[in-house]
């Protein structure tokens, strides 16, 4: 449904905990404006006031019944997603805006809630880096992507941290609107006018957390040794036990296989010497146990979404 002049309705939903740079980021995007046909409507479950995350509180002026006018509702990231869920009247009328063909897009945590409605069950979705996980745990059915900036799968959409909403925001205007518009809102706003979605999330590490101690000395040791050959019948007999059982064990562990796990141990410690030293990518691919530039290269972007010299240009001092 257009707004004033045929303007499409954009509405942020302001949740409890909400994180302001997460609010501010579609709000400031769409804001009517000559050359931006969209209107803004910040609203929350109910009309009033509403806590916010990191020390910020909101006003709204309205509550739920702002999504039945929307054309595109968006869900900024909330503090505590992994413990808290959203209130029912709010999965609800998410449900039903979809329902009635507006497009749903979840900025950062703001994947929870979208994850509660069972919209994304069956799709890929990503969010923080911090709380992928949490959201494939809480959410089985949902493809989580950890390694990409936003996923857009027609009518819902998700992005990863508050940065990358920014990324999501001017790819939909560049889809409603083209290239044109939405590189003259890139450059109003002193930002980058295209990152692509499949563009990586910057993690602190590659490799995941593991969920237990199981097998630590032997992920210690595979760190101190990256340069050697390793194989899944070395790590095991490190371990002391049999090749079957420890890349059972570890995959229930980690979540990874103990070859991809292997993998991106290598590219985080590639990482390091990129930020670090001055070390060419044919040395950095030999000291890390990639064997080539050439293959360092290629996992490098399977893992990373971009090259290692632009890694550098991107990271090292």
């Amino acid at each position: 449904m257009a707004g004033t002049g045929g303007a499409h309705r954009v509405a942020v939903l302001v949740l409890d905990g909400a994180k302001p740079l997460d609010v501010g980021i579609p709000a400031q995007v769409f804001s009517r404006r000559p050359s931006m046909p969209y209107e803004v409507r910040v609203c929350g479950a109910r009309p009033g006031a509403v806590r916010g995350g990191d020390g910020l509180a909101y006003q709204v002026a309205e509550g739920l019944e702002a999504l039945q006018e929307a054309d595109t509702v968006f869900v900024p990231g909330y503090r505590d997603p992994a413990t808290t869920r959203p209130a029912p009247e709010v999965v609800e009328a998410l449900r039903a805006a979809h329902a009635r063909g507006a497009r749903l897009a979840a900025i950062s945590t703001g994947a929870f809630a979208l994850a509660a409605t069972g919209l994304l069950d069956g799709l890929r979705a990503t969010t923080h880096w911090h709380y992928a996980r949490a959201l494939a745990q809480r959410h089985p059915a949902v493809r989580v992507d950890e390694n990409v900036l936003f996923v857009d799968e027609g009518s819902v959409l998700t992005s990863a941290g508050a940065a990358s909403g920014l990324d999501l925001c001017l790819h939909l205007v560049r889809r409603d609107h083209g290239v044109g518009l939405s590189n003259h809102t890139a450059r109003r706003l002193v930002t980058a006018p295209y990152r692509s979605g499949g563009q990586a999330q910057y993690v602190p590490r590659s490799v995941p957390e593991p969920v237990d101690d199981l097998y630590a000395g032997t992920r210690e040791w595979v760190l101190r040794h990256l340069e050697r050959p390793l194989t899944l019948e070395a790590l095991a007999r490190h371990a002391r036990v049999s090749a079957r059982t420890f890349s059972r064990r570890f995959l229930e562990g980690t979540g990874y296989t103990p070859m991809q796990w292997v993998l991106r141990a290598r590219i985080d410690a590639a990482r390091e010497l990129l930020e670090r030293s001055d070390l060419g990518v044919e040395q950095i691919a030999d000291r890390v146990g990639l064997g080539s530039g050439a293959n360092l290269r290629l996992h490098f972007r399977r893992v990373l979404g971009t090259s290692p010299t632009a890694y550098r240009h991107t990271f090292a001092p």
